[in-house]
């Protein structure tokens, strides 16, 4: 233990991207712009939901408002940490800051995971059963779902946490990745880790394919009922309403399948880069581009501001 307490006054060596000297001012650049674009167009589409009280009321646009809140928490929980580490000489991290870090990844990571298979579920009602979604899909009910997607996600986190926070960490301080996350902290240690590897091979699996199974069920049950639709416009309407949700969903739980049900892969730096920067800042444009209702809500936005700028000239 004593071994163990080193490491609250040291901390961790953070690895890096790629761990190539001579390029963190380029990865430095390129991550720094990923984030800014993350950041703007995930506040952008939630300043615009909420501008608009029309799509506010609607719970596609309600669910994708606390999704791209998730998305921003999600890259800033990693990013800021990461371009300090590539400015810095030492790279290290302290104790409580790996754990912090860890804590809000993994908290925003499955908001991101639960509220995809909500909106997957909200597709289903639409489409499927159009009758009577306005009383299953009702404001009170979109706030208890959100609700309990954001408590269920951070008390998830929060054991993960207080496990890893009860291990002694007296090898070796370098963790092999560019962020503090749950199996490379868990190599680290000369504790007994069964405990808490029995969770993530029990709980973990779960809660990555519990919402998974509910997407891919819910978009079987779609596929069956579109294609009964006797025309081929109707089919064309009724699978745009869903392309978007299932661009994310399969760029989001393709790279998380490959982070963490996939212990044999060696190289997880570019799947961790994709569901903790990539996916963040491809979201609003995804559902944007794709949006004629987002698209125009934009134009109104742009048009109210150039009145404003008009009027204040």
């Amino acid at each position: 233990m004593e071994h163990g307490n080193e490491t609250f006054v040291s901390g961790f060596i953070l690895q890096g991207i790629f761990n190539q000297a001579g390029h963190d001012g380029l990865i430095f650049s390129v991550l720094l712009f990923m984030y800014l674009l993350s950041l703007l167009g995930n506040l952008l589409i939630v300043l615009l939901i909420r501008c608009n009280a029309h799509l506010l009321r609607t719970p596609m646009y309600f669910f994708l408002s606390y999704l791209s809140l998730a998305d921003v928490g999600l890259a800033s929980s990693i990013v800021p940490i990461t371009l300090c580490n590539l400015v810095s000489r030492d790279k290290i991290l302290s104790y409580g800051g790996c754990l912090s870090q860890m804590y809000f990844l993994l908290a925003f990571g499955n908001s991101d995971n639960f509220l995809l298979a909500i909106m997957a579920y909200d597709r289903y009602l639409a489409i499927c059963r159009p009758l009577h979604y306005a009383a299953l899909m009702n404001i009170k009910r979109c706030l208890l779902m959100v609700s309990g997607c954001w408590l269920l996600a951070f008390l998830h986190s929060l054991m993960y946490t207080l496990m890893l926070s009860r291990l002694s960490f007296c090898a070796s301080r370098e963790i092999r990745h560019f962020f503090c996350d749950v199996n490379p902290l868990i190599g680290l240690s000369c504790s007994d880790t069964t405990p808490i590897k029995m969770v993530v091979m029990t709980e973990g699996v779960l809660d990555i394919l519990g919402p998974c199974t509910l997407i891919v069920v819910s978009y079987g049950h779609i596929f069956l009922t579109v294609m009964k639709i006797p025309s081929s416009s109707g089919k064309l309407k009724a699978f745009s309403t869903c392309g978007s949700h299932l661009a994310v969903v399969i760029l989001f739980y393709g790279t998380l399948i490959w982070v963490y049900l996939l212990p044999a892969s060696e190289n997880k730096t570019m799947a961790s880069l994709m569901y903790t920067v990539v996916t963040p800042m491809l979201n609003p444009f995804i559902y944007s581009l794709r949006n004629n209702e987002m698209k125009g809500a934009l134009r109104r936005l742009f048009g109210r501001m150039r009145i404003s700028h008009n009027n204040w000239k």
